[in-house]
């Protein structure tokens, strides 16, 4: 098992000044990642309005960040060969990602979309029981009655404690799983109690970088997801340097 390191606010802002850095070397292809991810959030919000499935929107916005750490693979890979001062391109970074489905990396992302699948599948379920005979059919109607009704604040209220909690959990077994699994031949349990152990014995750093993360997605979703082409890269990078910091390097 990797050995585990203690983390500081200081490693924070180390991590994110290296992975800015990261962003500006290579500011087109860094930000093709996060121009895929903001076009496939419009995709997804434009499918559920031509399928008729309104109440599903905001739900979906709100776990759409639950997949980024996936999504980032490519990221990691750019600033793993950066920081060993190799060059590369574009075939380089998309090879190394085609890679990973022969590898452990898959099974990470079946344990990233069922927990997305567990969030859609719980909030439909309280939908069901708090506001029941309500009918749904355009997107003010719906957030009317969510946001003006106490019956539409109870959902709020569940809705909020259950996504917390599944986001809680998503983020303690991949915060340095998904870039652990890149970096070294290393089975995906292994790999998520390693980022357990990371997050458990460092949960107030933790905590501050898994409240950056969220309140930045979050922000960066408001103007029709362009902000994910900015921020995206930029977290990307961030946590392969706090990876780094957080799991000792592996011994030869």
């Amino acid at each position: 098992m990797p050995m585990v390191n203690k983390v500081t606010a200081g490693d924070i802002t180390a991590s994110l000044k290296a992975g800015c850095s990261d962003f500006i070397a290579h500011p087109y292809m860094s930000g093709f990642f996060g121009l895929f991810f903001a076009v496939f959030g419009l995709l997804l919000v434009w499918s559920l309005v031509w399928l008729g499935k309104i109440w599903m929107i905001i739900p979906a916005i709100v776990g759409f960040p639950l997949v980024a750490p996936f999504a980032a693979a490519g990221l990691y890979e750019m600033s793993r060969r950066s920081q060993k001062g190799e060059s590369f391109g574009w075939s380089d970074i998309l090879t190394v990602m085609a890679n990973q489905r022969k590898r452990e990396m898959g099974w990470m992302a079946f344990v990233t979309l069922f927990i997305f699948w567990v969030w859609m599948y719980q909030v439909r379920l309280w939908l069901a029981i708090t506001l029941q005979d309500a009918s749904f059919s355009d997107l003010d109607g719906f957030l009317n009655i969510v946001f003006f009704t106490s019956e539409g604040w109870t959902f709020l209220a569940i809705g909020t404690c259950a996504g917390a909690f599944l986001s809680t959990v998503l983020f303690t077994v991949t915060v340095v799983a998904m870039p652990l699994l890149l970096d070294r031949e290393i089975d995906f349990v292994s790999a998520m109690l390693t980022s357990i152990r990371v997050v458990t014995e460092n949960p107030a750093v933790m905590l501050i970088w898994a409240s950056i993360i969220s309140v930045t997605m979050l922000l960066s979703m408001v103007p029709a997801f362009l902000g994910l082409i900015f921020t995206l890269p930029i977290l990307g990078h961030t946590t392969w340097h706090l990876y780094q910091r957080a799991v000792s390097p592996a011994e030869e």
